[in-house]
């Protein structure tokens, strides 16, 4: 079965996935940078980036070259091996974050139930046994059933019960939620420096220097959940560079990691460092294909000068936004680098405004946008870090062409229409 660039969307047999998340009908069959074409021939500009995963777009030529290479030298030579390109990887990323021994896994949740195996295997050697992890409402882990009860996001607690034991929620920015939650069993606080699936909420400067203190007082781990916060996202190479002083105990890595390709990373200091061979592993951990693919990433988004691009995108982007908002009447801004997202108005709705964007190719000439609803009243943008100005200044355009659409079209609430 064969299907060519010209095939429309409803030619494709897309019942043969299995249905675990509301797509829209189009079926995707190139990108390049900051641009997806569908099988029509249709342009998008994509200021999703498969939830910021691609940190230099779509086929960058950095991870291209770098699959292509090692394709032709190494491939896997597994978990009970050392290979050249994990070991370069593992030994640039802890010269880059002060944390000296790395663990490779295939994604962001794996990497977050590393860290939470890490922690549990802590409070057995150092702790008396100690086992619960302190998390947040609205936070996201991941997918696997350990990180989804790590989780606080809605809705997670009523899937594939029962619970995985061992997690208290605190509210983020509420030191004492935290303090009342810590007894003899806890051994760790796993932290998100900005809930990204709560719609781009930041964790205060105050709050993360008490979380830091708490933790030495009480002998708990801090771990710093940077799955979409890393590898330059915030305009920082780590989210943790924002907070001067702050020296986490173990920090988790994903998404933008490979720009494109599955990888995650568990980094963390010596001391905690206590996994036994045999403790934690995984087929395809640290596989030389994916790790060189990371390595030209983080040669790439590591330099002075391509950070500071970050930050002025991600100003320009912001000034956007606000300004759109204002003349709109939108709600806030929110944001740390390219990762920001903007509240809607009572009665206007992200979902809507998403999929018009994306409607608003008609031909191949005209332009999509692609842009994230990830919550009902809250949309989110997480575009290429190497985007470019005039894609940024597209990209505002389109959404302005969009909310002109829905506006035109819906119903105000009563208490609004008066």
């Amino acid at each position: 079965m064969h299907f060519d660039s010209a095939t429309p969307f409803n030619h494709y047999p897309v019942d043969a996935l299995m249905h675990v998340a509301q797509r829209p009908p189009h079926v995707f069959v190139r990108g390049q940078g900051s641009w997806l074409w569908d099988s029509t021939g249709r342009r998008y500009l994509d200021f999703v980036q498969g939830w910021a995963v691609n940190a230099l777009g779509h086929a960058a030529p950095e991870v291209v070259e770098a699959l292509a290479r090692q394709a032709g030298r190494l491939l896997h030579s597994g978990p009970g091996l050392y290979n050249d390109r994990a070991i370069e990887l593992a030994a640039e990323l802890g010269r880059l974050s002060g944390l000296t021994r790395v663990f490779f896994t295939n994604n962001g949740a794996e990497a977050n139930e590393g860290a939470i195996k890490l922690a549990r295997k802590f409070g057995q050697v150092h702790r008396g046994g100690a086992h619960r992890v302190i998390t947040f409402e609205n936070a996201f882990h991941g997918r696997t059933l350990a990180t989804m009860s790590a989780s606080g996001k809605p809705g997670f607690d009523r899937l594939f019960p029962p619970k995985v034991p061992g997690f208290a929620k605190a509210r983020l920015n509420e030191l004492a939620s935290v303090e009342a939650l810590v007894d003899r069993d806890t051994v760790a606080v796993l932290l998100e420096l900005v809930q990204g699936e709560a719609g781009v909420i930041e964790a205060q400067p105050d709050f993360v220097r008490g979380l830091r203190r708490l933790c030495d007082e009480h002998g708990l781990l801090l771990m710093i959940d940077e799955v979409q916060t890393g590898i330059g996202r915030t305009g920082r190479l780590f989210g943790f560079e924002h907070h001067p002083g702050l020296k986490p105990d173990v920090v988790t890595l994903g998404k933008g990691l490979g720009g494109g390709v599955p990888i995650g990373a568990v980094l963390a200091r010596e001391e905690v460092c206590c996994f036994a061979p045999g403790d934690q592993g995984g087929t395809f951990n640290g596989n030389a294909l994916v790790c060189a693919a990371a390595q030209a990433v983080v040669a790439r988004v590591s330099q002075p000068d391509f950070l500071a691009g970050v930050r002025d995108r991600a100003e320009q982007l912001k000034a956007g936004l606000q300004g759109l908002a204002r003349r709109r009447g939108l709600g806030a801004w929110r944001g740390a680098g390219l990762l920001q997202a903007l509240e809607l108005p009572p009665g206007l709705l992200a979902g809507p405004i998403a999929e018009t964007a994306l409607g608003l190719a008609t031909d191949v000439e005209t332009p999509g946008l692609l842009v994230n609803p990830v919550r009902p009243e809250r949309l989110r943008f997480i575009p290429a870090l190497n985007c470019s100005a005039a894609e940024i200044e597209l990209a505002v355009e389109l959404l302005r062409q969009a909310l002109d659409r829905v506006e035109a079209t819906r119903v105000l609430p009563a208490s609004t229409a008066a």
